[in-house]
Protein backbone atom coordinates (compact mmCIF):
# COMPACT_ATOMS: atom_id res chain seq x y z
CA UNK A 1 0.00 0.00 0.00
CA UNK A 2 1.04 3.57 -0.61
CA UNK A 3 1.61 5.91 2.17
CA UNK A 4 -0.25 8.89 1.99
CA UNK A 5 0.34 12.40 4.38
CA UNK A 6 -1.37 15.53 4.44
CA UNK A 7 0.06 18.44 3.06
CA UNK A 8 -0.02 22.23 3.94
CA UNK A 9 -2.03 24.19 2.17
CA UNK A 10 -4.66 21.17 1.70
CA UNK A 11 -4.27 17.34 -0.38
CA UNK A 12 -2.22 14.97 0.30
CA UNK A 13 1.19 13.78 -0.42
CA UNK A 14 1.33 9.80 -1.69
CA UNK A 15 4.84 8.27 -2.24
CA UNK A 16 4.28 5.92 -5.57
CA UNK A 17 7.46 3.22 -6.36
CA UNK A 18 8.49 4.29 -10.24
CA UNK A 19 7.03 0.86 -11.55
CA UNK A 20 3.85 1.66 -10.29
CA UNK A 21 4.23 5.75 -11.35
CA UNK A 22 2.56 4.58 -15.32
CA UNK A 23 -0.97 3.11 -13.17
CA UNK A 24 -1.23 4.90 -10.38
CA UNK A 25 -1.48 8.50 -12.74
CA UNK A 26 -4.15 6.28 -15.51
CA UNK A 27 -6.28 5.58 -12.53
CA UNK A 28 -5.73 9.41 -11.87
CA UNK A 29 -6.85 10.40 -14.98
CA UNK A 30 -9.58 7.83 -14.64
CA UNK A 31 -11.06 9.21 -11.43
CA UNK A 32 -11.05 12.82 -12.81
CA UNK A 33 -12.64 12.50 -16.11
CA UNK A 34 -9.04 12.85 -18.25
CA UNK A 35 -6.14 14.66 -17.90
CA UNK A 36 -6.04 18.16 -19.62
CA UNK A 37 -2.48 19.00 -19.72
CA UNK A 38 1.10 17.84 -18.68
CA UNK A 39 3.77 21.06 -17.81
CA UNK A 40 7.01 20.06 -16.96
CA UNK A 41 9.92 21.89 -15.75
CA UNK A 42 12.92 21.48 -14.55
CA UNK A 43 11.74 21.68 -11.09
CA UNK A 44 8.46 19.68 -11.38
CA UNK A 45 5.80 17.85 -13.05
CA UNK A 46 2.26 18.96 -12.77
CA UNK A 47 -0.09 17.01 -14.38
CA UNK A 48 -4.04 18.81 -14.24
CA UNK A 49 -7.17 16.96 -14.80
CA UNK A 50 -10.34 17.64 -16.22
CA UNK A 51 -12.10 18.75 -13.37
CA UNK A 52 -9.51 20.84 -11.80
CA UNK A 53 -7.80 18.57 -9.91
CA UNK A 54 -2.98 18.19 -9.94
CA UNK A 55 -1.10 15.73 -9.16
CA UNK A 56 2.38 17.05 -8.66
CA UNK A 57 6.42 15.39 -8.59
CA UNK A 58 8.76 17.64 -7.73
CA UNK A 59 12.50 16.89 -8.64
CA UNK A 60 13.92 15.14 -5.60
CA UNK A 61 17.54 13.72 -7.65
CA UNK A 62 18.32 16.59 -10.37
CA UNK A 63 15.89 17.84 -12.66
CA UNK A 64 13.45 16.70 -15.25
CA UNK A 65 14.46 16.54 -18.71
CA UNK A 66 13.46 17.52 -20.70
CA UNK A 67 11.06 20.46 -19.47
CA UNK A 68 7.60 21.61 -21.69
CA UNK A 69 3.82 21.87 -21.37
CA UNK A 70 1.59 18.94 -23.49
CA UNK A 71 -1.77 18.20 -24.04
CA UNK A 72 -3.38 15.05 -22.07
CA UNK A 73 -1.08 12.61 -19.86
CA UNK A 74 2.66 12.80 -20.98
CA UNK A 75 4.93 11.30 -18.66
CA UNK A 76 8.06 10.35 -20.41
CA UNK A 77 10.02 12.87 -18.91
CA UNK A 78 8.35 11.59 -14.71
CA UNK A 79 9.07 8.11 -16.02
CA UNK A 80 12.75 8.59 -17.12
CA UNK A 81 13.25 10.30 -14.06
CA UNK A 82 11.88 7.69 -11.75
CA UNK A 83 13.82 5.08 -13.27
CA UNK A 84 16.85 6.39 -13.54
CA UNK A 85 19.42 4.29 -11.68
CA UNK A 86 20.98 5.81 -8.55
CA UNK A 87 23.44 5.54 -5.44
CA UNK A 88 22.20 7.22 -2.49
CA UNK A 89 23.18 7.92 1.03
CA UNK A 90 20.70 7.18 3.78
CA UNK A 91 20.96 9.51 7.12
CA UNK A 92 18.01 7.98 10.03
CA UNK A 93 18.66 10.04 13.07
CA UNK A 94 16.54 9.99 16.18
CA UNK A 95 17.46 10.65 19.44
CA UNK A 96 18.52 7.63 20.82
CA UNK A 97 20.09 5.73 17.70
CA UNK A 98 21.23 5.95 14.12
CA UNK A 99 21.15 4.17 10.81
CA UNK A 100 23.45 5.03 8.33
CA UNK A 101 24.28 3.47 4.69
CA UNK A 102 24.16 3.77 1.03
CA UNK A 103 22.05 1.51 -1.10
CA UNK A 104 22.00 1.61 -4.67
CA UNK A 105 18.51 0.89 -6.44
CA UNK A 106 16.62 0.47 -3.07
CA UNK A 107 19.14 -2.30 -1.35
CA UNK A 108 21.43 -1.83 1.06
CA UNK A 109 25.48 -2.54 0.51
CA UNK A 110 26.99 -0.62 3.07
CA UNK A 111 25.27 0.19 6.52
CA UNK A 112 25.77 1.35 10.68
CA UNK A 113 23.27 1.43 13.09
CA UNK A 114 24.02 2.73 16.91
CA UNK A 115 22.20 3.16 19.99
CA UNK A 116 22.18 4.87 22.99
CA UNK A 117 19.92 5.27 26.05
CA UNK A 118 18.44 8.59 26.21
CA UNK A 119 15.66 9.05 29.15
CA UNK A 120 12.27 10.41 28.29
CA UNK A 121 11.15 13.69 30.40
CA UNK A 122 10.80 14.13 34.31
CA UNK A 123 7.94 15.65 35.26
CA UNK A 124 9.12 15.95 38.61
CA UNK A 125 10.23 19.79 39.59
CA UNK A 126 12.77 20.84 41.67
CA UNK A 127 16.18 19.82 41.94
CA UNK A 128 15.63 16.39 41.38
CA UNK A 129 14.10 17.42 37.62
CA UNK A 130 17.22 19.83 37.17
CA UNK A 131 19.40 16.92 38.01
CA UNK A 132 17.62 14.82 35.33
CA UNK A 133 17.61 16.83 32.95
CA UNK A 134 21.24 17.51 32.64
CA UNK A 135 21.68 13.38 32.65
CA UNK A 136 19.27 13.61 29.90
CA UNK A 137 21.35 16.37 28.20
CA UNK A 138 24.35 14.48 28.23
CA UNK A 139 22.83 11.41 27.03
CA UNK A 140 21.23 13.28 24.24
CA UNK A 141 24.70 14.38 23.40
CA UNK A 142 26.30 11.12 23.40
CA UNK A 143 23.59 9.74 21.47
CA UNK A 144 24.40 12.66 18.61
CA UNK A 145 28.03 12.49 18.52
CA UNK A 146 27.68 9.08 18.06
CA UNK A 147 25.69 9.01 15.25
CA UNK A 148 27.84 12.03 13.82
CA UNK A 149 30.92 9.63 13.89
CA UNK A 150 29.12 7.32 12.49
CA UNK A 151 27.80 9.61 9.18
CA UNK A 152 31.69 10.85 9.22
CA UNK A 153 32.82 7.55 8.89
CA UNK A 154 30.46 6.13 6.22
CA UNK A 155 29.16 8.75 4.48
CA UNK A 156 31.59 11.61 4.37
CA UNK A 157 34.31 8.91 2.55
CA UNK A 158 31.82 8.34 0.16
CA UNK A 159 30.48 11.68 -0.83
CA UNK A 160 31.76 11.80 -4.62
CA UNK A 161 30.16 8.64 -5.10
CA UNK A 162 26.84 9.14 -4.07
CA UNK A 163 24.14 10.80 -6.60
CA UNK A 164 22.16 12.17 -3.04
CA UNK A 165 21.76 11.76 0.52
CA UNK A 166 18.08 10.74 2.07
CA UNK A 167 17.70 11.98 5.22
CA UNK A 168 14.97 10.20 8.19
CA UNK A 169 14.05 10.51 11.18
CA UNK A 170 13.82 13.53 13.82
CA UNK A 171 14.47 17.02 12.51
CA UNK A 172 15.85 18.47 15.74
CA UNK A 173 19.08 15.47 16.13
CA UNK A 174 19.48 15.58 12.01
CA UNK A 175 19.56 19.54 12.51
CA UNK A 176 21.97 19.12 15.29
CA UNK A 177 24.02 16.89 13.01
CA UNK A 178 24.33 19.74 10.38
CA UNK A 179 26.54 22.06 12.49
CA UNK A 180 28.92 18.96 12.45
CA UNK A 181 31.55 20.14 9.79
CA UNK A 182 32.94 16.93 9.22
CA UNK A 183 29.55 16.26 7.37
CA UNK A 184 29.01 19.54 5.54
CA UNK A 185 29.40 17.65 2.03
CA UNK A 186 26.94 14.92 3.30
CA UNK A 187 24.07 17.46 4.10
CA UNK A 188 25.36 19.45 0.99
CA UNK A 189 23.44 16.39 -1.24
CA UNK A 190 20.38 15.64 0.85
CA UNK A 191 17.22 15.95 -0.89
CA UNK A 192 14.26 18.30 0.71
CA UNK A 193 11.95 15.65 1.91
CA UNK A 194 12.72 13.93 5.44
CA UNK A 195 11.38 10.30 6.10
CA UNK A 196 9.43 10.16 9.02
CA UNK A 197 10.40 6.85 10.59
CA UNK A 198 10.47 4.85 13.83
CA UNK A 199 13.66 4.28 15.76
CA UNK A 200 16.03 3.36 13.64
CA UNK A 201 17.24 -0.11 12.86
CA UNK A 202 18.61 -2.04 10.25
CA UNK A 203 15.41 -2.99 8.50
CA UNK A 204 14.11 0.39 8.91
CA UNK A 205 17.11 1.51 7.24
CA UNK A 206 15.87 -1.33 4.86
CA UNK A 207 12.11 0.18 4.16
CA UNK A 208 14.29 3.50 3.79
CA UNK A 209 16.16 2.45 0.63
CA UNK A 210 13.17 1.27 -0.93
CA UNK A 211 11.17 4.14 -0.12
CA UNK A 212 13.75 6.69 -1.18
CA UNK A 213 13.57 5.23 -5.15
CA UNK A 214 9.66 6.04 -4.51
CA UNK A 215 8.24 9.07 -5.86
CA UNK A 216 6.36 11.42 -3.59
CA UNK A 217 3.23 12.97 -5.85
CA UNK A 218 0.89 15.56 -4.30
CA UNK A 219 -2.94 15.19 -5.30
CA UNK A 220 -4.95 18.62 -4.91
CA UNK A 221 -8.57 18.18 -5.21
CA UNK A 222 -10.84 20.62 -7.15
CA UNK A 223 -12.84 22.98 -4.91
CA UNK A 224 -15.83 21.11 -3.25
CA UNK A 225 -13.99 17.82 -3.26
CA UNK A 226 -12.30 16.11 -0.63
Amino acid sequence: MNRVRPVSGGGRAVEVPPERLAGWFSRFAERHGGVVSTSVTPARCLVTAVDGATASVSAAFGEFTPAGDADGLVLDALLAHASTSRRVGLLLVRLGGHSIGVAQDGVVVVSTTGSRQVHGRNKAGGWSQQRFARRREGQARVALQAAADDAARVLAPRVGELDAVVLGGDRQALDALRGDRRLAEVFALASPRVLDVPEPRRAVLDEAAVRARAVEVVVREPAGNS
